[in-house]
């Protein structure tokens, strides 16, 4: 039986553009950063669904991706956090 390799996960929606934010991830053709999705969603509870009626131009696609993006690079998008947050 083969050993299964690591695959890494694609995110269609998910792009860094130094243009943008400095390079932080954005969800493409939005300019929408993933941070705001994950303040939004962890860390102020609002709902994926709370979030499109306050963002109608997300899909649910875009923010689920970006919340997946979030999971696989948790590390880096929370160091990035707190660098600008000084915590």
């Amino acid at each position: 039986m083969p050993v299964a390799q690591k695959v890494k996960p694609k995110h269609p929606y998910i792009a860094s553009l130094k243009s943008h934010w400095g390079g932080s991830p954005i969800i493409t053709r939005t300019k929408f950063p993933v941070r705001s999705v994950v303040f939004y969603v962890l860390r102020q509870g609002m709902s994926p669904e709370e979030l499109l009626k306050e963002f109608s131009h997300l899909s649910l696609p875009l923010v689920y991706d970006a919340l997946s993006y979030y999971y696989d690079n948790k590390e880096k998008i929370d160091g990035t956090w707190r660098l600008k947050n000084g915590t």
